[in-house]
This record gives C-alpha cells, structure tokens and sequence, in this order.
C-alpha cells in the first residue's frame, strides 16, 4: 500500500513532468483532520493547467487510486482533485496569487519532494 506522502511526492513529479511551476507539497497533517498533504502547482495557461491536472489524475491512477472530487476542470484556473489522503491544488498564476494557500496554510511544514526523487530515482 501506498502512503499518502509517497502519493503526494507521485503527484508533484507528475505535475512537474508536464512542466507546472513553483511545485509545493504541504504537510496539513496537524493542522485539519480531512487530508494530510495539498499538492500546489501552477500552469501558465488554462490548458496547462487542465493538462497538469490530468497527468496528476493519472499518474496516481496508475497507483491504484482515483479522485473522489474534481472541481474547476472545465474553466482550467484553478482545478482541486481530491484523493482523500491529500490534495491537488492545479492553478494558474493569478489564482494563485488570489488564493494564496501557502500563506494560508503557512504553519504547514513543506515536504521536500524534489530531494526525494533524487535520491529514489
């Protein structure tokens, strides 16, 4: 069985592998009680971001799990794909400026996903 974190680190490689940006993983274990990780990325346009967001559905898929929402995939700004054990946040730059969920979220400790593959991969 995969754990939420390792599922998270899949879902950040994922978006970085369709070039997203400014990747974040946010460990909110502690702070609410209905998943343990937001997956942040940002798109530069409404179809990156869609297809940011698909690679992530995917990809996790292919884990052997699938979303239990989706939202926002049809405007392509800010598109929530919830896992349960976390969450992926897909935005495009000024929602993300808008929203702000790493100040929101700012005692959340940040998961270094990048190190992680380095030294899996």
């Amino acid at each position: 069985m995969t754990g939420s974190r390792d599922l998270a680190v899949a879902a950040a490689r994922a978006a970085a592998g369709k070039q997203a940006s400014q990747i974040v993983i946010l460990d909110v274990r502690e702070l609410i009680g209905i998943t343990d990780y937001f997956v942040i990325a940002s798109g530069t346009t409404d179809r990156q971001v869609r297809t940011v967001a698909e690679e992530v559905e995917r990809a996790i898929k292919a884990q052997g799990v699938k979303p239990v929402r989706r939202e926002g995939e049809r405007e392509g700004r800010w598109v929530l794909l919830d896992f349960v054990d976390f969450v992926a946040h897909v935005f495009r730059a000024e929602e993300r400026g808008y929203y702000d969920l790493e100040r929101l979220w700012s005692d959340a400790p940040r998961v270094e996903w990048e190190e992680a593959a380095a030294r899996s991969g």
